[in-house]
């Protein structure tokens, strides 16, 4: 099967990776994050017909409602490579097309078998749980990279490594920098909204327009959302049959009480946001 990028081209391409030597080499050319590098054209398998680009919108509708993933699961290849970053026989990993978060991945098992389950039973199989955590590590540096690269300059901790690139002489070793890694989070819902099985990877920030509803909120700051360090579940996992959302929404970086005012919570996220990206 011809692919637009493997799981390892990924790991293997600039900053993506969170190599000092590498991005000091690439100062003075272009610089390059884990996005631009898959966005680049790929060579296409020849084809009799020419292949039509899906609108990505459209595509989910076509298939309606709960089963909109499966359109990305079963023909990757037909969409414009914003919307999928990359495939493989096993994986494709997408844009959410209504992100929660500044920055807001999806990946999507193509398993038949596996990929209609929630991860509350599926999770259990430990070789297939292996190989979705491997994918969810390097798609988790592509987040990490993408939040370097729009709020690396508003940072505080990007300063030293910042003034290092830029510097006459660069250095042979940058600065570490801020642990953009440590600002994602990763993990499925306990009742998911959509058929096929997708692991959200995802700033923690939850600064979005699309962001509009209590359950949307809930969906990422509860117990609802299930990290992907917890599976396997135990068995008696009140998580296996989760069934409402407390009633108060809380902010995930103060703890500050909004009970159920959504407006106000967007506006107290707006200030969070501008605190959280200078850290």
């Amino acid at each position: 099967m011809a692919t637009r990028a493997s799981a390892d081209d990924v790991e293997d391409k600039g900053p993506a990776v969170a190599d000092p030597e590498m991005e000091a080499s690439e100062h003075h050319t272009q610089r390059h994050n884990a996005f631009a590098e898959l966005m680049k054209p790929k060579p296409k398998p020849q084809h009799s017909k020419p292949q039509k680009k899906m609108d990505s919108r459209s595509a989910a509708t076509t298939t309606f409602g709960r089963d909109g993933l499966g359109v990305y699961i079963a023909e990757p290849e037909s969409f414009p490579e914003s919307r999928v970053l990359y495939y493989d026989d096993k994986f494709v990993v997408i844009n959410d097309l209504y992100p929660k978060a500044s920055v807001h991945l999806l990946i999507l098992p193509r398993d038949g078998e596996k990929n209609v389950q929630r991860g509350q039973e599926v999770f259990h199989d430990a070789q297939f749980l292996a190989e979705c955590r491997a994918i969810e590590a390097k798609v988790r540096k592509m987040v990490a990279g993408e939040l370097r690269r729009r709020f690396g300059k508003y940072s505080a901790l990007e300063t030293a490594r910042r003034e290092a690139q830029e510097a006459d002489e660069i250095p042979d070793v940058l600065p570490p920098g801020r642990d953009w890694e440590s600002e994602v989070m990763s993990g499925t819902h306990a009742n998911p909204s959509m058929n096929h099985l997708h692991i959200h990877v995802l700033s923690k920030d939850l600064h979005s327009e699309c962001l509009k509803k209590t359950n949307h909120y809930q969906s990422f700051t509860t117990d609802f959302f299930i990290r992907m360090d917890e599976y396997p579940l135990a068995e008696d996992d009140s998580r296996r049959h989760y069934r409402w959302f407390p009633r108060d929404m809380v902010c995930w970086r103060c703890g500050r009480n909004f009970g159920n005012k959504m407006t106000r919570l967007k506006e107290h996220l707006d200030q969070e946001f501008e605190e959280w990206r200078k850290i």
